[in-house]
């Protein structure tokens, strides 16, 4: 194992790549960046230790693989490079210009790394509230925010969900739709999954808004799918998550219910990850399943909504089995 380390190493630093293809290569020992243009490009990855990486606003590219002292293992992966790096507001800040990798995990050692243009990825464009959020800074996390690593190389997720969006802001706010639709190819995977923020939206109006957002979606040719929004961990004197915590809104519109409704009379893909999410959080009930939010404790806030990194990876992995069950044209490049 050994002696192929050694070789992939010198491939990876010997091995030549199509002229068009510009790839960047360097040894990474912490943080290091490369100055490319925006787009999607493959990151390959020689990893040893516990190493893992995290590129752009704190987006888990590759999970730390775990080797002994002179192992490599070889992971790639495709990312999207854009500006603003967070959300598409662009509230925390424009990011640093160019693609942007740290390394992660318990031990990291030092890793070679290659970074190559590829225009022509497929992506998986989510269009969402914070609780998919890109987040820049710590603590919140989003599922999306996680949802790269469970992919190889192949499609880039294209995460453009904003915080406090509803499906009447993110079609209202020239920052958010109007600038993605353009994006979508034909044939590139659009998630769908506002709710959280809909919390006086009337039943007829949130039905109105997915429709244009869905019909917007295949317009460009993109092939939409249905996602219900992750549970609030709200729960009853039962044991059981409440109406809040199941995202029913203030005017008692169930939601979830409704996006269910919606996929099933236009025959669109649906990735439950209410009812997943609800599934995982009752199973562990209300004090063991805290850990996948904010906690007082660890993060200085106790939080019912948003996603600590661990519960961002958490409902990630939801949310990737769901689109395997759905047999996603995409998830052919689900990692085993």
């Amino acid at each position: 194992m050994k002696l192929l380390g050694l070789a992939l190493a010198a491939a990876f630093t010997l091995g030549a790549a199509p002229a068009d293809a510009a790839p960047r290569w360097t040894v990474c020992a912490g943080t290091c960046s490369f100055a490319v243009p925006a787009g999607d490009y493959e990151i390959e990855a020689l990893l040893t230790g516990q190493t893992g990486l995290d590129v752009e606003a704190r987006r888990i590219a590759l999970a730390p693989v775990d080797t002994r002292p002179g192992r490599y293992v070889h992971r790639s992966v495709t990312v999207e490079v854009r500006t603003p790096e967070g959300m598409p507001s662009g509230e925390d800040g424009p990011g640093t210009p160019g693609l942007q990798v740290r390394l992660t995990g318990p031990a990291p050692r030092p890793a070679r790394i290659i970074v190559t243009p590829k225009p022509k990825a497929p992506r998986i464009f989510v269009i969402s509230d914070s609780t998919a959020s890109d987040w820049t800074f710590p603590p919140k996390n989003g599922w999306a925010q996680a949802l790269p690593e469970f992919f190889r190389a192949g499609p880039s997720v294209r995460n453009y969900a904003q915080s406090g969006a509803s499906t009447v802001s993110y079609l209202a706010d020239p920052r958010y739709f109007a600038r993605v639709r353009p994006m979508i190819r034909p044939g590139d995977t659009v998630l769908i999954q506002l709710a959280h923020n809909d919390k006086q939206t009337t039943e007829d109006d949130y039905r109105a808004n997915l429709a244009t957002l869905l019909d917007g979606v295949r317009a460009q040719g993109g092939a939409p799918v249905v996602v219900t929004p992750p549970v609030r961990h709200r729960f009853g004197a039962d044991g059981k998550l409440t109406p809040l915590g199941l995202v029913v809104n203030n005017l008692g519109v169930d939601l979830p219910a409704v996006l269910r409704d919606v996929a099933r009379q236009r025959k669109l893909p649906l990735l439950d990850l209410t009812a997943r999410s609800q599934v995982l959080v009752e199973g562990l009930g209300e004090a063991a399943s805290w850990p996948l939010y904010l906690t007082l404790a660890h993060d200085g806030v106790d939080d019912a909504t948003h996603l600590s990194r661990y519960g961002a990876e958490q409902f990630a992995a939801l949310v990737a089995r769901a689109m395997r069950q759905a047999r996603l044209p995409v998830a052919r490049f689900l990692r085993p």
